[in-house]
């Protein structure tokens, strides 16, 4: 039950969602998932349940509120974001669980740089050392999915300290060029895909 892979390079946060939508909308029983990676220009995203006082200051970059769970967070160019466009009844599988093993493909993926990252309890993603380090973001419509999740690779964070990361006050933020050195951004990308891939298996 191998998904489709798209890599779309670096592309609008905008068009990018609304291409998500479309796709959700018109698919069928039988149209295969796919997975999506790509960068974004820098843009903030506020969540269904996205609260604008989490957005600390106006720095320049768009906010755009969109329709997945949770609050506010920041993409930008060294971040490999990985959407996900499954069909969740197909597969058997519920949010929580899917929720589950995006952020055990992270961490192994992390693993593999010898960068040991964990959860923590009542916020979704995946941390290092108490600073997030990979987001997530689901939206579930008709059974299926899109959104996904973001890794932060080699990337300029300061736009993060504009806001509280997914709605925590403070929440320090890091990336895996502070935590291993010079990172090779595809292929790291290509090594998520894998353990995306992995992990989506039954």
């Amino acid at each position: 039950m191998d998904a489709v892979v798209r890599r779309l390079g670096s592309v609008d946060y905008a068009p990018t969602w609304q291409a998500m939508q479309d796709f959700n909308a018109a698919r069928s029983e039988a149209t295969p998932d796919e997975i999506w990676l790509c960068e974004h220009p820098p843009v903030f995203t506020l969540g269904l349940a996205g609260k604008p006082e989490h957005l600390l200051r106006d720095i320049g970059i768009p906010v755009v509120k969109i329709d997945r769970g949770g609050q506010i967070t920041y993409h930008g160019p060294g971040q490999i974001v990985a959407y996900l466009l499954l069909d969740l009844r197909r597969r058997k599988l519920g949010v929580r669980d899917l929720v589950n093993r995006m952020e055990q493909a992270l961490i192994d993926l992390l693993a593999e740089y010898e960068i040991n990252a964990e959860r923590l309890p009542g916020a979704p993603g995946v941390y290092v050392g108490g600073a997030k380090i990979g987001a997530l973001g689901l939206r579930v419509k008709n059974g299926c999915c899109y959104h996904g999740l973001a890794l932060n690779v080699d990337m300029d964070l300061a736009p993060f300290a504009a806001i509280n990361p997914c709605g925590y006050e403070g929440m320090p933020v890091t990336q895996m060029r502070e935590l291993c050195g010079i990172i090779d951004l595809p292929s790291v990308s290509g090594r998520l895909l894998a353990h995306l891939q992995a992990a989506l298996q039954p």
